[in-house]
């Protein structure tokens, strides 16, 4: 679900009209919908109300400042993977007794910031972290609250960059091991206090069955760790996939028949598969979504400034590259190409939409089926809301480019685009 929309020949988000923001503000630039967050927050807390829940959105997917007090003020979480992420959170309004800080590689810094600030949980992804983290809050005199994440070697049946739960991958414990790490923190470990137990299988799934699996797997350890060393939490993790495919107009139904082998993951399949699996846990539930929030709240606009017809392709030669939005080249992404203005005809052509970066892998779209678009035309990536701005890059020398976040018929400007003398701040000649 988004509120992305034609309306009066042009492509709107919410009451806005893309194509004023993309010439009074130029592109690349991103767009984000606020409706659509709240929305998409506000589902998923109403699936979960029979647990005692908290909902802990993984800032690692859109952390703009804007973005983040939109979700702090509907009373969300965070899941944090690095002091950066924990700094925006409370800058953005955020309360850090609501962050777990989760990530395999955690430095000195982060943990004592982490303690000094009080939240709620750091999630340890190995023992000799665990063993870190006790001789740190030793140090400061602190008392650690920690969680294990559990490797439940389960596959997720996602992209084999973005799987986390299984044996091979780098997160988590193995599932057989974590009986005897709790033990071994309760007796050897005295800065540490166990909070909780903590799993993450991967992201974008498209069925709930994966889930399904976890949770069963899991719970009777839960259980034992409850019984044996009285955790307060058990989170279920992140990875409730979107639709990148979702039609402007009909829905998406169509999409998840045709994406999931079995059972499709809706949030209302979500819930009602897996609720009735954690209440009798009688614990509080984390969960920990981040590109179900907010990828389909974005869009990314670019301008056609180029056509290039050879014998084999067509291109469309664009202003936006994988430096703006790298999913496209780093995990084979697919995202919706759309113009701005609304087609008048049915007529399409099969084009690559290609960036202006010197890499062959510098493409939001290869051999696609689109409405013929013209050089001086905008045109959308959509479902770019997540993984999109986060792990945009100023390589070739680019400036980073501005975020709007659309609420209602206003657009306020959440990031500035940067200047050629911002990419250079902090260098120097010798």
């Amino acid at each position: 679900m988004h509120s992305f929309r034609y309306s009066q020949g042009q492509l709107f988000c919410e009451n806005v009209s893309l194509q004023a923001l993309a010439q009074k503000h130029g592109t690349p630039l991103y767009v984000y919908s606020k409706d659509t967050i709240t929305g998409h927050f506000t589902r998923l807390d109403e699936a979960l109300g029979e647990l005692d829940h908290l909902i802990c959105y993984a800032v690692k997917a859109n952390s703009n400042l804007a973005v983040l007090s939109t979700i702090a003020k509907l009373g969300g979480g965070f899941d944090i993977v690095s002091a950066g992420e924990l700094y925006r959170v409370i800058k953005a309004g955020g309360d850090a007794g609501k962050c777990t800080f989760a990530g395999v590689g955690k430095t000195r810094a982060e943990i004592v910031y982490a303690l000094e600030q009080g939240v709620y949980c750091i999630n340890a992804e190995s023992e000799a972290e665990l063993s870190y983290i006790n001789h740190v809050a030793g140090e400061i005199g602190k008392k650690a609250p920690v969680a294990v994440r559990v490797n439940p070697n389960v596959d997720a049946k996602t992209h084999a960059k973005i799987t986390t739960g299984k044996s091979e991958n780098k997160f988590g414990i193995d599932f057989d091991r974590i009986g005897e790490v709790y033990a071994r923190i309760a007796s050897e470990m005295p800065n540490l206090e166990i909070r909780g137990l903590q799993m993450h299988i991967g992201s974008q799934l498209t069925s709930v069955d994966p889930y399904v699996e976890a949770v069963k797997k899991i719970s009777p350890l839960v259980m034992e760790m409850k019984a044996k060393h009285h955790i307060q939490f058990f989170s279920i993790g992140g990875g409730i996939g979107i639709n990148y495919k979702q039609s402007l107009d009909s829905g998406d139904a169509a999409w998840w028949q045709e994406n999931s082998e079995v059972h499709p993951l809706t949030i209302q399949n979500y819930a009602e598969s897996v609720v009735p699996l954690l209440k009798p846990l009688g614990l509080r539930i984390l969960c920990e979504p981040g590109r179900f929030m907010v990828g389909n709240a974005g869009v990314l606009l670019t301008q056609v400034l180029y056509e290039k017809r050879g014998g084999a392709k067509t291109f469309k030669i664009v202003d936006a590259g994988m430096n703006d939005l790298i999913r496209p080249t780093l995990y084979e992404g697919w995202h919706q190409i759309v113009p701005l203005k609304q087609p008048a005809t049915k007529e399409t052509e099969v084009v690559d939409v290609v960036g202006p970066i010197c890499e062959t892998g510098d493409y939001l779209a290869q051999n696609r089926e689109i409405p013929i678009v013209k050089e001086g035309d905008y045109i959308a990536a959509m479902s770019a809301g997540a993984y999109g701005f986060t792990m945009a890059s100023n390589y070739n020398t680019r400036p980073m480019p501005a975020e709007i976040l659309v609420d209602g018929d206003q657009a306020h400007v959440v990031r500035e685009r940067q200047t050629l003398d911002d990419v250079l701040k902090g260098e120097h000649v010798i």
